[in-house]
């Protein structure tokens, strides 16, 4: 009996046609064969002549309906060892080679109804689960012994209308497999029919029968009474009657000794009113709780339509079907019988007959009713609700409601009026021309609503119930739902939100309570694992057919994500972008190992880092980088001194480029390197050797000379810090470059000063040499370009553009010296 009215797609079914009937694998969680593209091979109607020779080796999927295919045989399915799925129906196929399934011993699903096969193929299939050899043109039902070894098989379908007789030896090879499901007939009639055929066949549990009677009703009467014997408690009948049949009797008089039917449905026949009340009279005493009518044509022969009569017996029925009523009458079928009789009645379904008015007087006031679906009618809010009927008290026990596919529009009406039904728990609504504006007033006991395929857009939130757990708004116009809109329902459970365009699911949605969630068939590119963290509860998640970018945004949710909450995964989860990828499953996404680990990128990076550093820093140091950046500090801040000197230095005469204070005891190096290298480069240099005045004081001379040259150089070693009149110079040059404010002071260090050897008399040089640009005499011939460089540099002062320039040729020209001795 069903239990919901919601019409949400449910995971993978497998369905076996068998001409207009379906024969659907009863295990519903088990997928036979696999789904992916790259498997399957559909290659139905493009007017084959045989099966091709390029398939890949590792097809599991083979559809080759509709061609031209006479002959099937050893070679053309040969290489194909991984095949699973075969079908190869309405192709005209007349012959089937003994060896032709001889290396396909995986197949499991195998179709070749519609044919015009003569002779039952030979099938050495050990793990087949599916068959179908309906539609062919085989004079006899019996079945070959090799039959016995499909011990797998779990659903047969066999019909011809070319045989007319079934005997118990015809199905005798199945009497030890275990089938469940057994659809027998081409819709023909048969002549004869052996008791007990159909008893051997234990295990069954649903059958469907293909045959038509309008006279020969001993034979249907057998073989309902041969298939109470068994297991099977469900039954559908499929063009039972032939059109404008005249039927006599009763024809269904051995359903009421039936004692293990429990779902009867009669399929696509023509009945008048007249077998209809022999049909219900038989049911009334059977084991039958659900009887159920699909797609029939209904024709009232009887004055009165259809007028049950009082019963003395209670009845097993619980659910009523009325799934697609045709009648001939311009008037509304007249039903006339006690509602005591249906007083247990749980469900009612009246779908596709037309109706625009409740019959309230009818259906209303069945006390027992908890589920009733009305959907595909022509009913609207005013003929649900009619206003000649009153709704006091009705519905008293209606938990579930399905008005799908009417033409109801106002939902603020719906929303009142479904306070009239006290403990309703579920509405469905989709597939309707609803209408939001108004506001909505829910019942606090009103728990699921479906308003898919509806035009609502994104406002349609305002007009729900906090109350709801179930919502199902999709395709509705969805464009986007944000956080807070979500937070408003703290009780949903199950949120359905598949063909609309939303672009991503909101972060930190803390909805512990949601279990399913659909988002299937939107504009979703990535799902993050921030979107999830909130939803604790998660059980479901269906996200597949969006257009899904495959870079490190997809990388957790194809690694890490517990696919046990996809049902629709790996199949509707392809790539859209980038180029490369498109087409391709996400299942198979794999990124470069470290593109998409950043943890792994930094464990990794970090080592990389550290020796590259070291190496340069190595490097550095053996190469005397200290020192050459400390020549290049200095050059560059006297560069930049000079340029705010320039105006005060253009407009001051001086005698001398520098004047050199060192100690007596360094006067080697001065006379042999210091001045013949200033002098050669044209700048005037003073020396208390060669330009002190005669017989003029001493300290006169040297503040004459520190005063007539625009710097001052002092030598410093361990020899000047002893020298009393490298004391008195050092104090002058001083004090004269704070009375000017001028930069005039020059420190060359010969040689390493420690700071303890100082005297107290020159404690001033060491925060002197803290805050003024000195430089260091070095001893590598390479190294001396630099420094005579950078002294010519303080001495100009000339334009700084050709100190530059020489000071670049100087660089350059050492940096070849020392390539060429590296």
């Amino acid at each position: 009996m069903p239990t919901t009215v919601w019409t949400i797609a449910v995971p993978f079914l497998l369905f076996l046609l068998v001409g207009s009937t379906a024969l659907k694998n009863e295990d519903k969680n088990i997928q036979l064969c696999s789904s992916l593209k790259e498997n399957s091979k559909n290659l139905s109607n493009r007017n084959l002549t045989r099966i091709p020779t390029d398939l890949p080796v590792d097809t599991e999927n083979l559809d080759v309906s509709q061609n031209n295919i006479s002959s099937l045989i050893h070679g053309d399915l040969y290489r194909l060892t991984k095949l699973c799925f075969f079908k190869i129906s309405h192709c005209g196929l007349q012959f089937i080679s003994s060896d032709a399934f001889s290396n396909n011993r995986q197949l499991k699903v195998l179709n070749i109804s519609n044919n015009p096969l003569i002779n039952i193929p030979y099938l050495p299939l050990p793990q087949l689960r599916i068959l179908d050899l309906t539609g062919n043109q085989y004079t006899s039902y019996k079945l070959p012994a090799f039959f016995s070894n499909f011990t797998y098989l779990t659903v047969f379908a066999i019909g011809s209308t070319k045989a007319d007789s079934v005997s118990a030896n015809d199905l005798a090879p199945l009497q030890n497999t275990h089938l469940r499901q057994f659809s027998f007939g081409a819709g023909s009639e048969l002549q004869n029919y052996e008791n007990g055929s159909f008893a051997q066949l234990k295990s069954l549990q649903e059958v469907t029968l293909r045959v038509t009677f309008c006279t020969e009703f001993n034979i249907f009467n057998s073989m309902m009474i041969d298939l109470d014997q068994t297991d099977t408690k469900k039954i559908r009948l499929i063009k039972l009657f032939p059109n404008q049949c005249a039927i006599s009797g009763d024809p269904f008089e051995s359903l009421k000794q039936l004692r293990v039917l429990t779902n009867l449905s009669i399929v696509d026949t023509w009945i008048n009113s007249s077998v209809m009340i022999k049909l219900m009279l038989n049911i009334w005493e059977s084991s039958v709780e659900e009887i159920a009518f699909f797609n029939i044509t209904y024709n009232e022969d009887t004055p009165y339509g259809f007028q049950f009569p009082s019963q003395k017996h209670t009845s097993n029925i619980r659910a009523v079907v009325f799934d697609g009523v045709n009648h001939y009458q311009y008037q509304y079928p007249k039903v006339n019988m006690s509602m005591d009789l249906i007083s247990q009645l749980t469900y009612m379904k009246f779908s596709g007959s037309g109706m625009n008015i409740l019959p309230c007087n009818l259906i209303s006031v069945i006390p027992s009713l908890q589920i009733l679906d009305l959907s595909n009618n022509l009913l609207d809010d005013t003929g649900f609700w009619w206003f000649k009927c009153s709704y006091e008290g009705v519905f008293p026990t209606l938990t579930q409601l399905s008005l799908s596919k009417n033409r109801f529009y106002n939902l603020a009406y719906i929303s009142k009026k479904t306070h009239e039904m006290k403990v309703l728990t579920s509405l469905d609504l989709s597939f309707n021309s609803i209408q939001i504006g108004e506001p909505c007033y829910w019942p606090s006991h009103l728990t699921e609503l479906n308003l898919s395929h509806n035009n609502l857009g994104n406002s349609v939130f305002q007009y729900l119930s906090r109350h709801f757990q179930k919502i199902d708004l999709s395709k509705t116009g969805i464009s986007a739902v944000t956080q807070d809109v979500l937070l408003q329902f703290p009780k949903l459970t199950h949120l359905y939100l598949s063909f609309n365009s939303i672009h991503f699911i909101p972060y930190d949605l803390h909805l512990p309570a949601l279990q399913t969630l659909y988002v299937d068939q939107n504009a979703i590119t990535s799902i993050s694992q921030d979107e999830l963290d909130g939803l604790s509860g998660l059980e479901t998640l269906k996200a597949g057919n969006n257009p899904f970018v495959c870079d490190c945004d997809s990388f957790w949710f194809v690694t890490t994500l517990n696919k046990v909450l996809l049902p629709d995964w790996p199949t509707d989860y392809t790539c859209s972008s980038p180029p490369s990828q498109a087409g391709k499953y996400l299942k198979m996404y794999k990124p470069a190992k470290f593109s998409c680990r950043p943890g792994l990128q930094a464990a990794v990076a970090l080592p990389v880092i550290i020796v590259i550093i070291g190496a340069f820093g190595i490097t550095f140091y053996a190469c005397d980088g200290i020192w050459y950046t400390k020549m290049l500090w200095v050059w560059l801040r006297v560069k930049r001194r000079s340029c705010k000197r320039a105006a005060k230095l253009m407009s001051n005469t001086f005698n001398y480029h520098a004047f050199i204070s060192y100690s007596q005891n360094d006067s080697d190096w001065v006379s042999s390197q210091l001045v013949p290298t200033l002098e050669s480069e044209g700048l005037s240099i003073c020396i208390h050797e060669r330009d002190f005045v005669p017989g003029q004081w001493i300290v006169d001379n040297i503040i004459q000379c520190v005063e007539s040259s625009y710097k001052t150089i002092f030598v410093l070693s361990n020899n000047f810090v002893q020298s009393d009149w490298c004391t008195y110079e050092l104090f002058f040059a001083q004090h004269r470059a704070i009375s000017v404010k001028d930069d005039s002071l020059v420190f060359i260090l010969l040689e390493p000063i420690p700071n303890d050897s100082l005297p107290k008399k020159f404690l001033k040089l060491r925060s002197l040499l803290k805050q003024q640009t000195y430089l260091e005499w070095p001893k590598d011939n390479h190294k001396q370009k630099f420094f005579w460089s950078n002294l010519r540099s303080l001495l100009r002062t000339a334009d700084r553009n050709v100190i530059l320039k020489e000071m670049a040729l100087d660089i350059a020209e050492n940096c070849t010296l020392l390539d060429a001795q590296e």
